[in-house]
């Protein structure tokens, strides 16, 4: 007898283009949500767009943070819960939307998704990454209930956090390999839907990659819906298998002793650049990960990234001891072939 069952939580409004941040209030509309929203942000975001979500929300309550954290968190839930919100708008890059995410979680309420800057697949996706002193903390927590992406908002966000959002899709190669291999020596759950479109999603960004390029609001469009799409497999597999691998284990251990040095898109874009080198060996796909990312301008290299090749071994040697997921490194890859792995690819 056939009991499999899967619950699958995706947004239920994804408005993407120039200008929709004023159809804000018609996305929150046709969601018939009850009560009184309370808008999540931090300085810069609410300086570029507060004033238009405002505009739409008369009264609207706000909370401003400085950083993500469980204080934040803990601070924007004491707020909901006073005010009695019945919804969140996360308005900003990762700190709002990822504080937002698990306050919402916290409060029993939804929330609604809306990026300044195309930076990781956060902005859709079911988990949020909270920082707690040298580590990270991935937890899960329900996807918003909206996504509202301006790609003119977003295509005058730094470069840098939008090669990151690149660098974190391209990323999907060698994290849906790395589950594939987990599926085929520890019979870890594997979805085929949910791997395909992981890896077209990196796909479609290596193949663009000659027209991302900054101040283009097409390249904003290109990137966001690679990143929604990201989001959307991960929604389908339940869990972040799909754009979640040995670089992602490699960019959490460079978090924990090289701490601020780099972004953690452009960490995981290098990872994947000798992930795959291991999933393929000096002829594969590495190069075309490495090549789509410099054409973007985003880091390649140790001292791209402004770090030290020593921290980039370390990291990439005891990056198995992160979590329990099993990846291409294994029970831990030797000094020598990490040192390998990174000199070929040109990595250190």
């Amino acid at each position: 007898m056939f009991d499999k069952s899967t619950w699958i939580k995706l947004p239920r409004n994804v408005l993407v283009g120039h200008g929709v941040l004023d159809q804000l209030a018609d996305a929150v509309a046709e969601l018939y949500l009850s009560g009184e929203p309370l808008l999540v942000t931090s300085p810069s975001p609410e300086r570029i767009a507060g004033d238009r979500i405002r505009d739409q929300f008369d009264g609207i309550a706000s909370v401003s943070l400085d950083r993500a954290s469980f204080e934040s968190v803990e601070r924007v839930v004491e707020i909901g819960r006073e005010m009695d919100a019945g919804y969140l708008i996360a308005l900003g890059g990762g700190k709002p939307i990822d504080v937002a995410k698990m306050a919402a979680d916290r409060l029993e309420c939804g929330f609604v998704s809306v990026p300044t800057a195309a930076s990781h697949d956060g902005i859709v996706s079911g988990r949020s990454s909270i920082p707690e002193g040298d580590t990270r903390h991935s937890v899960a927590a329900d996807p918003p209930l909206a996504v509202v992406a301006d790609t003119e908002l977003l295509a005058e966000a730094p470069w840098e956090l939008t090669t990151a959002g690149c660098a974190d899709i391209i990323s999907n190669y060698t994290a849906v390999k790395d589950w594939q291999l987990a599926h085929r020596l520890k019979n870890v759950e594997y979805s085929e839907y949910a791997g395909a479109l992981a890896q077209m999603t990196a796909e479609l960004l290596v193949e663009s990659a000659d027209s991302i390029k900054p101040g283009l609001e097409e390249s904003a469009w290109i990137v966001t819906k690679a990143l929604v799409s990201s989001g959307v497999a991960m929604s389908i597999a339940g869990s972040s298998r799909p754009a979640s691998g040995a670089e992602h284990l490699f960019s959490h251990q460079l978090d924990r002793i090289a701490p601020g040095r780099a972004l953690h898109g452009h960490q995981v874009g290098v990872g994947s650049i000798m992930t795959e080198y291991f999933h393929s060996g000096p002829r594969g796909e590495w190069t075309n990960i490495r090549d789509a990312l410099s054409t973007m301008g985003a880091p390649t290299t140790a001292d791209e990234l402004g770090i030290s090749d020593e921290k980039i071994i370390e990291a990439l040697t005891t990056a198995h001891e992160i979590r329990d997921r099993y990846t291409i490194l294994g029970d831990g890859v030797s000094e020598e072939a990490a040192i390998e792995a990174a000199t070929i690819t040109g990595v250190i």
